[in-house]
């Protein structure tokens, strides 16, 4: 009798394992088809100050450049934000993944990279946004520019400033098949 319990109970495993694997399958199929934009830059902070409301150098009072000044004086000016993904599903199902490595490209420099290491779901006919938190050191980014030249760039981040800013994230994303990681193919946002 205890051979036909274990028996039953070890094909309920397998086909649960069946049905977790086509499940994780799919999301991966309907992943591929989702569509992927960077909707904004948000949160955007230069050695701790905010600077989503400054549009130029004067915008920055005695104080914060003070401030701005000490920490570049230190061999550093760190840049921190939210760029925020939108990814639409269109799909009559689920899309998921697992991880997100990522590159950040700004006017064609690659500046920061990182992964988002969490699972993410997008239900079926939705958009989400997706959050990808940055941080970067312009310092060591944009080696050799002169401190007014870094703060100008933030600047132009920011959307603050007088020169447009081109802004791609190379994302890979991964899915999990069983305990298999799979990686997608890049995508460039």
């Amino acid at each position: 009798m205890s051979k036909i319990i274990n028996s039953g109970f070890l094909i309920l495993i397998l086909l649960l394992s069946a049905c977790s694997v086509l499940q994780q399958t799919s999301e991966i199929a309907t992943f591929a088809r989702c569509e992927f934009r960077i909707e904004s830059a948000r949160n955007m902070k230069l050695a701790g100050i905010n600077i989503q409301d400054k549009r130029t150098l004067s915008d920055f009072s005695i104080m914060e450049m003070a401030k701005i000044g000490s920490v570049i004086a230190g061999g550093t000016l760190p840049l921190t934000f939210d760029l925020n993904m939108q990814v639409k599903n269109p799909n009559p199902g689920t899309a998921a993944m697992n991880k997100l490595d990522w590159i950040l490209i700004i006017d064609d420099i690659e500046m920061t990279k990182g992964i988002l290491n969490q699972r993410v779901e997008i239900a079926a006919n939705s958009i989400i946004n997706l959050p990808v938190a940055m941080s970067l050191d312009l310092m060591k980014s944009l080696n050799g520019k002169s401190g007014d030249a870094l703060i100008n760039f933030a600047l132009n981040l920011s959307g603050s400033g007088s020169r447009p800013t081109q802004i791609k994230l190379k994302a890979k994303p991964t899915v999990m098949i069983g305990t298999t990681p799979i990686e997608y193919r890049a995508i460039l946002l």
